[in-house]
């Protein structure tokens, strides 16, 4: 099985599924929650299964009490509404008004301030940053004593690129899923993706630390032949370890509940395809870069 010889095909689906993520997240953003706007989340239950005239009817009590409904969102009898920041007497005041609604009450209120949202947005971006700086310096400085032709900087430099690759394909999709789906990226989401990174990079180091032996053990084999070969002796490991993992994930997302089916579902498409980009990216990017380098010490020596 020649995984190498066919890098092409494995950057250009990786590409296919990232590029419409990437303009969606461009057009439309993410459907970013009260965690990161501030703003207030009241989850109403009914006695009954929602319709458009319970909708309206709750937002007209809340805009009775002069505040804009962002969003709304039902699920069987309950609704979830959110809107601008309420202090504790517009809700006490909305739970009366809700009062007029037979078999109508609150279940549940949050309430966030933009300060401690703009906050939020601010660390999950560092974290998701120094995360990556962290992993390139590590791998360049447990790697340094790998043989030539390969380069420690290179192992760290590749493992990075595929772990971008993971969240650009989480964070692409969910802009997707926020536009055409109302779903909202909260802060359990960046723990999703902190947790994703983590597992991309395992599973990529699990195939550089191959390769490293049989550069040291295996000689007369060209560098794209001993990483072909390291890919080969690892792919059962790789495959065994992420379908323990989603089988875990499917269960949670069937019978998990509501409150983590998301943050599920994010953590379900980071591990398949962290396990996609160890094996079909990381390793091929450094046979790719290994070639270039050659191709262009050649021209320097014309």
């Amino acid at each position: 099985m020649n995984i190498i010889g066919k890098k092409y095909l494995y950057f250009l689906i990786s590409l296919i599924v990232i590029i419409p993520g990437v303009v969606s997240l461009i057009l439309f953003g993410l459907n970013l929650s009260i965690d990161f706007t501030g703003g207030s989340l009241i989850t109403v239950s009914f006695p009954k299964s929602i319709t458009q005239s319970d909708v309206n009817s709750v937002s007209s009590i809340l805009k009775k009490e002069g505040l804009t409904v962002s969003s709304t969102q039902a699920s069987g009898n309950l609704l979830n509404v959110r809107t601008q920041t309420m202090d504790q007497k517009q809700d006490e005041r909305f739970i009366s008004d809700l009062s007029s609604l037979k078999g109508t009450k609150q279940e549940e209120f949050q309430s966030i301030g933009p300060t401690i949202g703009a906050e939020t947005t601010t660390n999950a971006a560092t974290a998701v940053a120094l995360a990556s700086l962290f992993i390139v310096l590590y791998i360049t400085w447990s790697f340094r004593k790998v043989p030539k032709p390969a380069s420690s900087l290179r192992f760290g430099i590749c493992a990075v690129i595929a772990l971008i690759h993971d969240v650009l394909v989480v964070v692409g999709l969910f802009a997707i899923f926020g536009h055409f789906f109302g779903v909202e990226v909260d802060s359990l989401f960046v723990t999703a993706l902190l947790t994703i990174i983590g597992f991309s990079v395992h599973d990529t180091i699990v195939v550089f630390d191959r390769i490293r032996e049989n550069l040291r053990r295996v000689s007369g084999l060209s560098f794209e032949q001993v990483v072909n070969e390291s890919i080969l002796q690892t792919l059962d490991r790789s495959l065994n370890t992420s379908l323990t993992v989603v089988l875990v994930l499917v269960a949670l997302l069937l019978f998990g509940g509501e409150s983590i089916k998301w943050f599920v579902v994010a953590l379900l498409i980071g591990v398949i395809s962290g396990t996609y980009s160890s094996i079909f990216n990381a390793s091929p990017l450094l046979v790719l870069w290994q070639e270039l380098s050659e191709k262009f010490g050649k021209n320097k020596n014309k």
